[in-house]
């Protein structure tokens, strides 16, 4: 897997990244103490050669695909090699891409927001890295940012020729994605279970094609493996750029055809940044007036709805809201909160100063990626990664990416509303998320001594990772930062608590 160039210097911040190897129905019983042990094991693995990559220079978006592509070609994992079947016996994987960066301005190319993904993909081992030429191979115009300006989503046959010709993927026959426990799977879920072994599927494969290699999974004594094993990886570079990269082979005898929330945007995966404008000592708006009427409640949570609502009803006058009088209008506009952020850059539009405080507004940019695992169908209905993104985007004030993440994918959150009463009988609504959320004041680095050189250092900018779930595990690797000390030690869970 190559990488591009890296760069001279490292920036600003000090990069990190958070993986995910699937949630769902997860417990003791069906997950033994050898089989967690090999799950901590490749996390460990893979979670510490991609904090290297970052911390030697690679991009958010080299080191996200190439985190990802190793979780590919492990067999413990729903994606790659180790993905599930469809209901007619074949493969249908996907995955998807995406980056954003809390510095649009800064190197590397690649940081203006742009998302890729692929779906149907039947003989690429590697997925994500077709998703990833999706994203960065330029269009006749040369691209945007590095990235592809043209296409979002592309699926089939067509795009996997693409890969394999003009990009040199690597191309493998079906067999090599089968895995015995995987069958195994898919005929018990269709109550097949001595009708076509594994050897019969096997035997079926032309012998003059390529000789067959049944690798060692070093899985004896273990059954079955679980499906939930959607995977997924959020990093951050020394930049400030933000990349989710996200594989599946999908759900378990699925219908051929079937698209999930892997590569569907906003569902399964998103990356968003924006800029803010916070003015010192305002607090957030509280009503002294009593009860408003529930408009005025909304807008006043929305500044963005706030401000649509205001400069409309300045053209339509008070037709716009019968309810509510001229007066009650001009008191309400008058307490409103300032704008938590405008959709566009632009100083000259703002205002230097609170007119009402006379005190300066800091400008800081907001940034943040997620990755989403379980019942996409779930995911796609309540398009849930971009609805945690908006929370945190267009709440006042903004609230940590953790508590956002709490409202959708957290018990009794909105995936787990969306089931209703399937809720614990088929699986619906299961799921779990992963992100990274990084806010830039904008301000001076702060000093934090001397080198050996004797030149000043600054201390590096940090993210935030983040995750919840409302089922019974998410296999995640991370780094956990104690906030006393600033040390940071790997941590592998799957349960809320220790295994």
């Amino acid at each position: 897997m190559a990488h591009r160039e890296k760069a001279s210097h490292l920036g600003p911040f000090k990069p990190t990244l958070i993986l995910h190897g699937g949630a769902g129905a997860l417990s003791r019983a069906n997950l033994p103490s050898e089989l967690w042990t090999r799950y901590h094991a490749s996390l460990s693995r893979y979670l510490a050669v991609t904090r290297e990559l970052l911390n030697s220079g690679s991009t958010a978006l080299d080191a996200a695909c190439h985190a990802v592509a190793l979780l590919e070609d492990d067999v413990l994992y729903n994606c790659g090699r180790g993905s599930v079947f469809t209901e007619r016996g074949t493969i249908e994987m996907e995955a998807s891409v995406m980056v954003c960066s809390v510095d649009p301005g800064g190197p590397p190319a690649g940081s203006i927001k742009r998302g890729a993904a692929v779906s149907l993909i039947r003989n690429t081992r590697h997925p994500i890295l077709l998703a990833k030429e999706v994203l960065v191979t330029a269009d006749e115009d040369g691209g945007m940012g590095g990235t592809s300006t043209m296409h979002c989503h592309l699926s089939g046959r067509d795009v996997e020729e693409w890969g394999w010709a003009e990009k040199a993927l690597e191309k493998k026959p079906d067999h090599w994605f089968w895995t015995q426990r995987r069958w195994e799977e898919h005929r018990r879920g269709l109550h097949q279970q001595s009708s076509y072994n594994f050897a019969d599927l096997i035997a079926s494969v032309d012998p003059l094609s390529e000789q067959l290699h049944q690798e060692d999974d070093g899985l004896d004594g273990v059954r079955e493996i679980p499906s939930q094993g959607t995977v997924g990886a959020v990093c951050m570079d020394s930049w400030g750029n933000l990349a989710v990269a996200t594989s599946t082979g999908g759900l378990t005898n699925k219908k051929a055809g079937r698209i999930g929330d892997t590569p569907t945007a906003g569902s399964g995966f998103w990356a968003e940044s924006w800029d803010e404008d916070t003015y010192n000592n305002r607090a957030p708006f509280r009503s002294t007036q009593g009860a408003q009427p529930p408009l005025v409640t909304l807008v006043g949570r929305m500044p963005v709805l706030y401000q649509l609502v205001t400069q409309t009803s300045n053209l339509l006058g008070s037709c716009l809201s019968p309810t509510e009088s001229d007066e009650e209008h001009q008191q309400y506009r008058a307490e409103a909160p300032a704008p938590a952020y405008t959709a566009y850059k632009s100083p000259p539009l703002l205002p230097r100063y609170d007119t009402s405080t006379q005190q300066p507004i800091r400008h800081r940019r907001h940034a943040l990626a997620m990755s989403g695992t379980g019942n996409g169908d779930s995911f796609i209905r309540v398009n849930a990664c971009r609805t945690v993104a908006s929370i945190c985007r267009l709440d006042y004030p903004s609230p940590p990416l953790a508590e956002a993440m709490r409202v959708i994918a957290g018990p009794k959150g909105e995936l787990q509303r969306s089931a209703g009463d399937r809720w614990g009988k088929t699986g619906e609504g299961q799921g779990g998320m992963i992100g990274i959320e990084v806010i830039d004041e904008q301000e001076p680095d702060v000093e934090c001594g001397v080198d050996s050189k004797g030149e000043t250092k600054s201390k590096k900018k940090t993210g935030r990772v983040a995750f919840d779930f409302n089922c019974g595990g998410l296999f995640r690797a991370y780094y956990e930062v104690d906030e006393k000390t600033g040390t940071e030690e790997p941590k592998v869970m799957v349960f809320k608590e220790e295994y």
